[in-house]
């Protein structure tokens, strides 16, 4: 197998410092301005006469002398991260024998593989999704991801309400290039949801991801950059739309304008991308633009190259995240129910959850190889320097799937574990125990609160809390 370090396909290369209309002269002995700026510091001026002021990114100046950040100050923004397999584990190898934190407690056989980041995780067992069990695997995605039942209309299936990332985007996606962005490492349809009927389809090629990211559009901070002059076309053809559609909402009736504002709704979307794209990026430290790619991630005799493809488009998801393009991603590894063929096994990965005779040791196997993937995501996450600790410091990752035990499609004993602290908000190296099964959606409502979103009650009918999960909270 492969080292992790020989699948990554760029190196850092030195930062250099340049000045852009954004910069600011602060000298000491200004007011305000003696030592790191501060980042409450903004640009003050006039514009047509009255005064203005534009509040400031993250700058180098907002870092002390020994390159410091004031990292969970405001200076740096939290990240939202959804880590989602298929199929579950098997309980009696995932809970570890002993709960608290630091040496108290061991990792079990099937999280052996997240020794390296133990100490940045916070693992979670015993909680319960409180819906009706009545779809296999679909009852536990939608609780799990939405906090409500699934929704099944004949042979098709969806979900009642957002899915938590989109819940998280919606508050803190605004900011960046992208919502949000999401990613699979084989051939998942990801399980992000707007709303009924609304999937966000995740990515499966890593060139296009690439581009998409990383394309003619990207500006690297500290570049002499210079707009693409195709994105300032392409935003004053969307303002002659926007005064076309408005004449136009005057002539329609209220059903035809309820249709007129969903579409509108993308045309916004994409209006705040391009805004966001045309302004000078903020300077971000980490945020470094990665070599293009050149490796061949296509199946091999029907099997996925997992490892290759997890570890490329975590570190792409990465790198947008430190670049500041977005604040929220989602990261599929599979989907339920998924026959995906992991290396070694004879059958696909949902067959032999149910056909593989005790103890059912191909399906321990493939549980074992998932969490090696989580174990390379969380490390190129924690990887990446930032401020005074890393990236993954600044992020909360909700690591889990749609079912505990994928034979008997139980969705009590969740598998959650919580990879970063966000800042502090989260306990690390601790494994906390719900003796007894508390509704999952507690853990939704503190990862929103570790998002800055306050939020006292969270999800629909059976599967609604009014609290959050306090005992894992720093």
């Amino acid at each position: 197998m492969k080292h992790l370090s020989d699948l990554l396909p760029w190196t850092r290369r030195p930062r250099r410092a340049v000045a852009t209309e954004r910069a600011v002269d602060w000298r000491p002995g200004v007011p305000g301005l003696s030592g790191a700026l501060s980042r409450r510091a903004v640009l003050g001026g006039f514009a047509r006469g009255a005064a203005v002021t534009i509040a400031l990114p993250p700058l180098v100046a907002m870092f002390d002398a020994g390159g410091t950040a004031y990292a969970c100050d405001g200076v740096l923004p939290k990240r939202f991260g959804l880590w989602f397999w298929g199929n579950g584990m098997l309980p009696d190898l995932w809970t570890p024998e002993t709960t608290g934190s630091g040496d108290a407690w061991a990792l079990s056989e099937q999280l052996a593989p997240l020794a390296a980041v133990k100490h940045k995780l916070c693992l979670v067992t015993g909680l319960s999704c409180k819906v009706d069990n009545t779809i296999p695997h679909g009852s536990g995605m939608a609780a799990i991801l939405t906090a409500a039942a699934q929704i099944e209309t004949g042979s098709d299936e969806t979900v009642a309400a957002p899915s938590i990332d989109q819940v998280i985007a919606d508050q803190i996606g605004g900011y960046s290039i992208y919502k949000s962005i999401q990613t699979t490492a084989t051939s998942s349809s990801g399980q992000s949801w707007n709303g009924p009927n609304s999937r966000n389809t995740a990515e499966q090629d890593p060139y296009a991801f690439y581009e998409r990211l990383f394309g003619d559009t990207f500006i690297e901070p500290g570049e002499d950059g210079e707009v693409d002059p195709r994105l300032g076309l392409r935003r004053s053809v969307l303002d002659a739309v926007m005064d076309d559609i408005a004449r136009l909402d005057a002539r329609l009736g209220s059903e035809d304008r309820v249709r007129l504002e969903q579409h509108l709704d993308g045309v916004r979307e994409l209006e705040q991308r391009l805004a966001i794209l045309e302004e000078n990026p903020p300077n971000l430290e980490a945020c470094t633009k990665p070599d293009a790619l050149t490796a061949d991630y296509a199946d091999i005799d029907g099997r996925p190259q997992i490892t290759e493809r997890n570890a490329i488009m975590m570190q792409l998801t990465a790198m947008a995240l430190a670049c500041d393009q977005t604040r929220v991603f989602g990261h599929y590894l599979t989907d339920p129910v998924s026959d995906v063929l992991f290396a070694g096994a004879t059958a696909g990965h949902h067959d032999l959850t149910h056909n593989e005779g005790e103890p059912q040791p191909q399906v321990n196997a493939i549980t074992v190889a998932i969490m090696e993937r989580l174990a390379d995501s969380i490390a190129i996450l924690d990887s990446i320097p930032e401020g005074d600790g890393t990236l993954l410091d600044n992020c909360a990752v909700l690591c889990t799937s749609e079912v505990s035990l994928a034979q008997t499609h139980n969705i009590d004993e969740m598998p959650t574990i919580i990879a970063g602290s966000a800042c502090g908000f989260f306990k690390q190296d601790q494994h906390y125990r719900s003796l007894s099964g508390e509704n999952a959606t507690k853990l939704l409502i503190s990862l929103q609160r570790a998002m800055d979103i306050n939020v006292s009650s969270f999800g629909i009918d059976s599967a609604q809390a009014d609290e959050g999960l306090t005992d894992i909270e720093a």
